[in-house]
């Protein structure tokens, strides 16, 4: 028997009925498929803690959509706080209505919100500089990435960390489509095109409903997909003294990552990870 599909809402005042892509908030199945802040802000400071022996107070988001990852920042101390940049003002503009509208007042005066470019954004040195959602694999060529590697540089105090994350394996390389059920509704991340000479990839997410409807193409990214080697060597050519890989652990039962983050040396072939890659000044 045919599950009962949910019944679309109708469109107040006008007589229609909306399906649930036409009425669903990008941003907001985005941070509930892919994003977890609250753990992102710890590691980040368990590993600036673990190098320096002490905490790190105030940082910078690049690439920071929504700025979820620099909200979360200033939540953590009444010390912390957090400069956040991003070139396109639509994100920027729903992360000041949703997540600034959450915190307290003190916390909002931490945190400055930035439209730019964040090769130009100046501001104070920070302690920490991140750049996550592999939002720099956009830098295509090896002089753009190191550009950027010495411009992050220049963010920092004397004792900073650049973290960020990256993903790959074979099926990173793969031409597929993969499924996840998300509270209410399905994520799935598109891996439209992959080319082995340059490396280059086109990568989708659209979100599906149980209504039926679909919301595709909701973001798209064309990066070069990076590997380890090449973005340490790279790190090392910007002058970043020292880096470390924190790769996931397993987990024994289902054979999925733990989301349990450790500094690691070596890893197990896996066909698909995404790990952190931290860069200290000292």
């Amino acid at each position: 028997m045919a599950k009962k599909r949910k019944k679309a809402k109708r469109d107040k005042g006008r007589g229609k009925w909306r399906t649930r892509a036409q009425s669903a908030d990008k941003y907001e199945l985005y941070e509930k498929s892919v994003q977890q802040p609250k753990e992102d802000a710890a590691l980040v400071a368990r590993i600036y803690k673990q190098h320096y022996s002490r905490e790190a107070r105030t940082l910078r988001e690049d690439f920071c959509g929504t700025a979820a990852f620099a909200c979360e920042w200033v939540k953590r101390n009444a010390d912390n706080c957090a400069w956040a940049v991003d070139l396109d003002p639509e994100p920027l503009g729903w992360g000041r209505e949703h997540h600034l509208a959450d915190l307290g007042a003190s916390q909002v005066e931490r945190v400055t919100l930035t439209q730019g470019d964040v090769l130009d954004v100046r501001h104070e040195p920070v302690d920490v500089t991140v750049a996550f959602n592999f939002s720099y694999f956009l830098f295509r060529t090896r002089d753009e990435l190191r550009n950027y590697f010495e411009v992050a540089r220049k963010t920092l105090a004397t004792e900073g960390l650049l973290v960020l994350d990256a993903y790959g394996g074979a099926d990173a390389q793969r031409c597929q489509a993969e499924k996840r059920s998300v509270d209410g509704f399905t994520y799935v991340w598109d891996q439209n095109a992959f080319d082995p000479i340059d490396h280059s990839v086109t990568n989708f997410i659209h979100f599906e409903f149980p209504d039926g409807s679909k919301l595709r193409k909701a973001f798209r990214y064309d990066w070069r997909l990076w590997t380890i080697p090449e973005i340490r060597e790279t790190l090392g050519e910007a002058g970043f003294r020292e880096t470390d890989v924190y790769w996931e652990g397993t987990d024994r039962e289902t054979g999925e990552g733990n989301g349990i983050f450790r500094r690691c040396d070596k890893a197990p072939e896996d066909p698909a990870w995404i790990c952190y890659i931290s860069a200290f000044l000292k």
